[in-house]
């Protein structure tokens, strides 16, 4: 291959969320494809050896609790079984768009809209499956290397309007080699902003700047300093995406931690440790980085 089968695959998942109902069909086709390259062949065959996706799909209909979007799919125990599954599924729901449509209503109704379905079923199902499918790939058998996605130069900073943090950490992933990416740099070719993150997203990690950027409190509360709502959103966005252990979060000032961020990194911009903290975080998942530029 001249292209990596992992990369090819991520984009796929990005077209298939910004598809339309008229449009689904092909990058769900483009997945199930890819998914039967004959490198998977062997850890495939491995995966669905003893699954029984009619099974599956029985015991969850069995979960119906009288409304709409109360079904649920029943997952095995096993994370192996259940990666087997989710290849079958994938299989199935590209073979025939009808039933991709049904399945995406029933399990996973987000609105009356049928593509509202299909968009949620990618979130909550394809793209942690190729997450998990990648890192099962990676760590299991005879891998060869083209599978192996490179690492990527980019890096996505997500901002508020602290633009001094915002010019020293680009300056600072420059020196290093990286090339950050900053959203209001990029053309938008009238796109929306959530569309220009995904299309900008093809990155090898993200740095999240936590400022003091706004004001915000519980009901009656007293008003207290927070991170913007765009950030938050996007640092859900590429926790999602890139996985944990690449996002790093940078914190300047006193500013409220959402409850649900734990066991994600974050440093304090407040000192000088950061920029070591952060080369150290780029260097454990790969980068190669020369900690004789980080002062």
């Amino acid at each position: 291959m001249t292209t990596d089968l992992f990369a090819q695959i991520n984009n796929a998942v990005l077209d298939l969320q910004r598809s339309q109902l008229q449009t689904f069909e092909r990058p769900l086709k483009k997945i199930a494809s890819l998914l039967r390259h004959q490198d998977l062949k062997e850890a495939n065959s491995k995966l669905t050896a003893n699954v029984d996706l009619d099974t599956f799909l029985a015991r969850s209909e069995k979960t119906d609790g009288g409304m709409i979007g109360s079904h649920a799919l029943a997952w095995p125990d096993d994370s192996e079984e259940a990666l087997g599954l989710t290849i079958l599924l994938i299989e199935k729901l590209a073979a025939d768009p009808g039933f991709a449509k049904s399945f995406g209503h029933h399990y996973f109704y987000s609105s009356n809209k049928i593509i509202s379905g299909i968009h949620s079923l990618t979130s909550q199902l394809i793209i942690p499956f190729i997450r998990d499918y990648k890192t099962y790939i990676e760590t299991h058998g005879n891998i060869t290397p083209k599978l192996r996605l490179p690492q990527s130069k980019r890096i996505f900073i997500v901002h508020g309007h602290d633009e001094g943090a915002r010019e020293t950490v680009a300056r600072f992933l420059e020196r290093l080699g990286f090339e950050p990416i900053i959203l209001h740099e990029q053309a938008n070719r009238g796109r929306t902003v959530m569309e220009k993150v995904e299309l900008n997203s093809d990155v090898g990690f993200a740095v999240v700047l936590l400022t003091p950027d706004d004001e915000g409190c519980p009901k009656g509360g007293t008003p207290a300093p927070r991170v913007r709502q765009n950030v938050l959103l996007e640092l859900g966005y590429f926790l999602g995406l890139l996985g944990r252990e690449k996002v790093c979060a940078l914190k300047r000032g006193s500013v409220e931690i959402p409850s649900d961020f734990a066991g994600v990194v974050w440093e304090s911009m407040d000192g000088n440790g950061w920029q070591l903290a952060l080369a150290r975080e780029l260097k454990a998942v790969g980068h190669e980085v020369d900690l004789n530029k980080v002062y």
